[in-house]
Formats: structure tokens, sequence, C-alpha cells
């Protein structure tokens, strides 16, 4: 009788081993986004619209170190954050100028682009709004990632706030990025809950390869660089000069040097936004009221 070959039966794969096996895969097509608004020529000229006198500067203001400043920009204007006197990172937050429940979301921010923001990207609001807020229409930096994984201008760590400092050194501090953004807020008539989760302008940041913790290192920006915006909607905006300067020694440890940051807010000419197709953000168009009987 002739030996029958045995049929070896693998185990089956657990799903521990099903996802190790299997590529990372982008969770949002950002390709599947609905279009900025306007036709293709108009925000590669936005990066050159103040050199080419496209638009022109209405309001100059200065962050002194360790503080914050808040700044209303209409729907349509530009803005820029401007490295003038030394390496400083900061702290921003924006809100819809008539509706301050409407803020910017750094989480869908960061999952629907990346977790560092560059040029072409947009600042997204929260639900049920789920909007652009502003653009990024130039950013004079430029960094790309490194060969750590850090990028500038991050989505994934938040502000530094007195209650985590206090609760690594017992100090009581009153500059913290958090406590810079409430001050600046509560002049505005609103409240601390209003603060929210920032973009980290200029901020050198990524995850350690070994432990996957957020790390940083001294920020890259120099005297003459910024970060500009075109603003979608009409938007309060907000920034703390970070008592951390360039962020080149851990938060709770010593500190830098800190700086100002200046801010300038530029308009463009009448019709010229509009001549290129412009037009300000819409809100969500869902309406399904989450299954909910109305």
């Amino acid at each position: 009788m002739p030996m029958m070959e045995k049929t070896i039966i693998s185990p089956p794969m657990s799903r521990k081993d099903i996802a190790r096996a299997t590529k990372p895969m982008v969770c949002y097509a950002v390709e599947n986004l609905p279009p900025k608004k306007g036709d293709a020529t108009l925000y590669p000229s936005l990066r050159t619209a103040v050199a080419e006198g496209h638009a022109t500067l209405v309001e100059r203001l200065v962050i002194p170190a360790c503080d914050g400043r808040s700044w209303k920009v209409q729907a349509g204007y530009m803005w820029r954050i401007i490295c003038t006197h030394g390496p400083q990172v900061a702290d921003m937050n924006c809100w819809n100028m008539h509706n301050p429940n409407e803020r910017f979301y750094s989480s869908k921010t960061r999952q629907i682009h990346a977790t560092h923001l560059t040029i072409g990207d947009r600042l997204w609001s929260n639900m049920p709004y789920l909007r652009p807020l502003a653009t990024i229409t130039e950013d004079t930096i430029a960094y790309g990632f490194d060969d750590d994984g850090a990028g500038v201008h991050d989505v994934i760590g938040s502000r530094c706030d007195p209650y985590t400092h206090n609760l690594m050194t017992g100090e009581h501090v009153n500059d913290c990025c958090h406590s810079n953004l409430v001050r600046a807020a509560v002049k505005d008539g609103l409240v601390e809950s209003d603060v929210h989760d920032v973009l980290n302008v200029f901020m050198c940041t990524g995850f350690t390869r070994d432990t996957n913790q957020y790390f940083a290192k001294p920020s890259p920006v120099e005297v003459g660089d910024y970060i500009e915006f075109l603003a979608e909607i009409d938007l309060l905006v907000s920034a703390s000069t970070c008592p951390q300067g360039d962020v080149s020694v851990a938060c709770g440890s010593s500190r830098p040097k800190t700086y100002p940051l200046t801010v300038e807010i530029y308009k463009p000419k009448d019709g010229w936004l509009e001549s290129h197709g412009w037009s300000s953000s819409g809100v969500s168009g869902y309406g399904g009221n989450h299954g909910l009987q109305s």
C-alpha cells in the first residue's frame, strides 16, 4: 500500500499576526475631500500675493515673550506669524469669530492631513461644522521630516499648561501656553474651556522610535521665517509665545531664552480672490441627525 503524503495544515493566523503582516493603509483619502474654493492658480499665487502687491498690510502686532495675544481676521484675509527677534515657537488657537463653539479641531486635522502641517494643508473645525477654517499658504521653513521622524508645525502635542507643570514640579506658574491663551481668551469674552488643542507653530517634534514617546528638538526657525494662512471664514485667532522658547530643553526643567513673535494681517485687493473663484467655506452638509427621530 503506497504511503500517503501528509497534508500540513497551518494554524489560522491570529488577529495580532494579521495586523503585524499588513502594510499600513492611509485612513483618509485626502484626494476625496471637497477641493479648495478657487481655480488651480489661486493657492499657489497666494504664496507671493504680498510680494506682488495683491495684498496689503492692514495690521501688525507683537506677542511679547511668555504671553498671549489675539487678533481678528476676516474671511479672505491672510495672516502671518513671523520670527522677528529670535528662535521661538507659538501655540495657536482659532475660533469662528461669530460663534466660538466652532473652533480648530487638531485631531481631525491630523487624521486628514498629517502629524505636522505645511503649505496646502487646511485647519479643520470641530463637529458638527467640520469645515476649513484656514489654509496654510506659505511655510518658509519647509522642514519636511528628518531621520528621527521629526517635523515642524505639529498637531500631535497639546499646549504646555500649569496643571501638568504642577504635577511634575509642584510649582505654580502662570505663563504656560494654556494660561497665556486663557488670559487672551478672557479679554475676548471667552472662558478657559474655550481654549483648545493647538497648532504648535515652528515647533519641531515627533515620536521616539524605541518608546513611541513625544519628543522635541530645538526649533529650526530663524529670524525672517514665517508661516502664512488664508482665513476661509471670519476668525478670532490667538497665540502664545511658549515659555520653552525654541524648546531646546524638556518641559519642567530649565528654560531657554524666549522672544516675542510678530503677527501681520493682510487684505487682498478687492475682488482678487473672487476673480479666481474663491468663496468662504460652508459647514458640513451632513443631515442624517445621527439616526435619531426628529
